[in-house]
């Protein structure tokens, strides 16, 4: 897929985009006040509009902070007034109901909001900075089990809702082959584990991770009664010493590599590359920025690219997909079949090594 040549813009055009970059913390913050305060809610439900004093009644604010978060609402085409009764905008529907607009916009309050000022710092140090807003690890998955529920509920939310849709459309793609033992390296809360098992009530699924999301995924799946047919190997695939076990059908990554730098990502697929049979086949789901049908998606990805050098572990990203198969060439896999647009974002790899 190759990228396209920006479209011209006027001076002004280009001017209005500059202050909408300058004021953007601003358009943030205003736009969580007027969906998390409800006023956004209580315009869309009046059928004629409220007038000022209407909504502030119906959020219990002040008229003047009522007025000011609805003046900036404006600005950014979240409401529209027509004779002196607010109304909402389309845009505004989005940010009140979409669902991939909640989970970006969660993800950007409770995770990112405080620790992306220290985006710089982390340029420079190639270290997460923005991390200690919430305590002193050197990755947020060190510290994941630990963070507080508000954030951890929004740092769920965005991975699943992205992870989640891609699923469905994996699963037959990967059973085509028929595994009866599935390594699900990453296995996080045990979703794809239980996917699997309730797609095949054959195969065995390993989740490999490490011990607190082990411990959040047995509940799970204890909670789903497929206990039985799953195992658990705690692990840190940061620790080159850490090998991947031999004994597997298929081994899958979802949405797990982009946690890693390239060099890292090369390691860890070497080490899968030793353990593949050859029968086995290693299915890598990401989401590839320069894949997307449209110029939105991508634009997300690009974002979240700085949640993982402020925030994550300060040396992974959101690839370009060349980027990315440049890591798994150098690693001696080939790419046996790709599959684009699973989901909202995904695009699948099915992966073995290649030939020597």
């Amino acid at each position: 897929m190759t990228a396209q040549a920006p479209k011209p813009i006027s001076a002004l055009e280009a001017l209005e985009r500059a202050q909408w970059i300058a004021f953007a913390p601003f358009v943030f913050q205003a736009a969580r006040v007027l969906r998390d305060r409800g006023i956004l809610l209580a315009i869309e439900q009046s059928k004629d509009g409220l007038t000022l004093e209407e909504v502030a009644a119906a959020a219990g604010l002040p008229i003047y902070g009522t007025r000011v978060v609805l003046e900036a609402g404006l600005g950014i085409g979240l409401v529209a007034e027509v004779e002196g009764r607010y109304r909402i905008t389309k845009t505004g529907v989005y940010v009140q109901h979409d669902a991939m607009t909640r989970a970006n916009f969660d993800f950007t309050r409770d995770v990112n909001y405080h620790g992306i000022a220290a985006l710089d710092a982390a340029v420079a140090s190639g270290k997460p900075e923005g991390l200690k807003v919430f305590g002193e690890w050197s990755t947020v998955y060190e510290g994941l089990a630990q963070l507080p529920e508000s954030v951890r509920k929004s740092w769920f939310g965005f991975d699943h809702y992205y992870s989640d849709g891609a699923f469905g459309a994996a699963l037959p793609l990967v059973f085509a082959g028929k595994p009866r033992r599935l390594l699900d390296i990453g296995g996080n809360t045990g979703k794809w584990a239980i996917a699997c098992m309730k797609h095949d009530p054959d195969v065995e699924v390993t989740l490999m991770d490490l011990p607190g999301q082990l411990r959040n995924a047995e509940q799970n799946l204890r909670e789903a009664g497929l206990l039985a047919r799953a195992r658990f190997l705690e692990a840190d695939l940061l620790d080159e010493r850490t090998l991947i076990p031999a004994e597997f059908d298929a081994i899958w990554m979802s949405q797990f590599l982009d946690c890693f730098s390239e060099a890292e990502i090369v390691s860890i697929l070497r080490r899968c590359v030793a353990a593949t049979g050859p029968n086995c086949r290693i299915y890598i789901l990401e989401a590839f920025w320069d894949r997307q049908r449209f110029a939105a998606a991508s634009f997300c990805l690009q974002m979240t690219s700085l949640y993982f050098t402020a925030v994550a572990n300060g040396t992974s990203q959101m690839y370009r997909s060349t980027t990315f198969l440049a890591c798994l060439h150098a690693a001696g896999l080939e790419v046996e079949r790709e599959y684009d647009d699973l989901g909202v974002s995904h695009t699948l790899l099915v992966c073995r090594p290649r030939p020597m």
